[in-house]
């Protein structure tokens, strides 16, 4: 069973009133298989933990289920966009490694 996807995404601001949460979203189809196989404890909110590579950079987080869109979203915190230059509207490539 693999526990790694890659995925593309592109970065869209939280919509609200702040409008400084940043997020990538997995697509429906990994999003499915990633609900369907992961079925044991969750975090708050029905997260699962994560380990996330985007260019050069690599942390530990986690993606939580949207319930608009039916798919994980994964929170970029600024110190990864700014270490990979990302912004807003920009498309993205990274991995995500499962670790529940």
């Amino acid at each position: 069973m693999t526990n790694r996807y890659k995925v593309r995404s592109e970065v869209t601001l939280w919509p609200g009133a702040q409008g400084a949460w940043h997020f990538a979203y997995v697509d429906k189809t990994h999003s499915e298989e990633i609900r369907k196989k992961y079925t044991g404890p969750r975090r708050g909110f029905g997260a699962v933990r994560v380990g996330v590579r985007v260019g050069k950079t690599a942390w530990e987080t986690s993606i939580f289920p949207d319930s608009r869109s039916g798919v994980y979203i994964l929170p970029l915190k600024a110190k990864v966009r700014r270490a990979e230059g990302i912004q807003a509207g920009d498309t993205i490539a990274l991995t995500l490694t499962i670790l529940a």
